[in-house]
């Protein structure tokens, strides 16, 4: 466990160097708290535990130390992707805005991921036009991911920095959060330089996956943990460079060795043609819970992610967050991409990493040039 005496040393870290805090900025906190319907192991059911607790102490050191540190918590979503509940967006946003957004109709359809692209711009405005009652450094120590709903986009929208840690284990204040920020984020730029020389990226591993990913037209982005500037957002721990490819032409073989929390007890091969997965082959129990997700929507099969780690001091495969954010690995993502530059909307995204990869670029002229050998980085 987290050594409680060394937190308040972290969580400065945190607010001052990953958050930049400014003096009078409104903070939150939030967490999430288990649904009596979940079924969790002993693990997971201590450090789901252990994570409300320290998001509360988070809170508190916010308040104790800059004067201002609300904390929120309510009972966990279903899955990463769906819309967190009113309550949150209240204390995000503030009264003014959610009466207006409720007077004109978007806020149930906001929380539902039904609103139009007409719906989403209005609600925009109406932030935009109270952006002062917005929080101003939002600090989500949930343990489903809210990166990529509506609710993020839209306080980002108005300037807050948003830190999303979903799946956190505090004891990550002592290993991947003490990375050197500033190494980390010239490491990083220079594979974002990388990648988007590329048309497509064409990623093996030993485990015979084997993914043609479609980059055309879009661009990586970095996540370095420095969420410094308005309306910055990213992971922590952080260490990536992601893109959202062009839906519709991605395709190949993706073998899953591990879920978010655990290593499968058999792989699952998913085959994928023209951007979303059409066949799950394996007999792990995995393959239920994502068979019953591409049930719910066709969206679900979307691939929507691709990521490349750049984190030296992230090393657990059991966690997702940090196990993505691993130094020499990739991982492809299912579901809604509308958060960074995509175009499908989905109530989920989930995020697999692959070991040992060999990583291609392929450019338009027809050359190529190999940025991962083997887990080992080229650039």
């Amino acid at each position: 466990m987290a050594d409680n005496q060394n937190l308040d040393e972290a969580f400065r870290s945190l607010f001052e160097t990953n958050m930049g805090i400014s003096q009078g900025e409104r903070i939150l906190v939030f967490s999430d708290v288990i649904r009596s319907d979940e079924t969790l192991t002993a693990s997971d059911l201590d450090r789901r535990t252990r994570l409300n607790a320290t998001a509360r102490a988070a809170a508190g050191f916010a308040a104790r130390v800059y004067g201002s540190g609300a904390f929120t918590d309510f009972p966990a979503t279903s899955a990463s992707g769906v819309e967190p509940p009113e309550d949150l967006w209240l204390a995000t946003f503030g009264d003014s805005i959610i009466a207006r957004l409720k007077r004109e109709g978007l806020l149930a359809k906001l929380l539902a991921k039904a609103a139009t692209t007409e719906e989403i711009a209005c609600a925009r405005e109406i932030v935009l036009e109270h952006r002062k009652d917005v929080a101003g450094i939002i600090i989500a120590l949930a343990n489903n991911s809210t990166s990529h709903t509506r609710y993020r986009a839209l306080a980002c929208a108005a300037g807050c920095r948003f830190a999303s840690l979903p799946h956190f284990d505090p004891d990550m204040f002592h290993t991947s959060m003490t990375v050197d920020w500033s190494v980390l984020a010239a490491r990083t730029a220079r594979l974002v330089e990388a990648v988007n020389r590329a048309e497509w990226i064409r990623v093996t591993t030993p485990n015979g996956t084997d993914m043609n990913i479609c980059k055309q037209g879009r661009r990586a982005e970095g996540d370095d943990g420095l969420l410094t500037a308005p309306g910055s957002f990213g992971n922590l721990p952080a260490g990536e460079a992601y893109l959202a490819p062009l839906e519709g032409k991605s395709h190949g073989v993706m073998v899953i060795e591990w879920g978010p929390t655990r290593k499968l007890d058999e792989p699952l091969r998913l085959t994928v043609e023209n951007g979303v997965v059409v066949r799950i082959e394996g007999n792990d129990c995995h393959r239920v819970k994502l068979e019953a997700r591409f049930a719910e929507t066709a969206n679900c099969r979307n691939i929507a992610e691709l990521g490349i780690g750049t984190n030296e001091k992230a090393s657990r495969p059991d966690n997702v967050l940090e196990a993505e954010k691993i130094l020499g690995t990739i991982h492809i993502a299912l579901g809604d991409n509308t958060g960074f530059g995509g175009t499908v909307s989905a109530p989920f995204h989930e995020d697999y990493v692959f070991y040992q990869p060999t990583l291609t670029a392929l450019m338009a002229d027809g050359s190529e040039q190999v940025i991962i050998n083997a887990g080992e980085f080229l650039v």
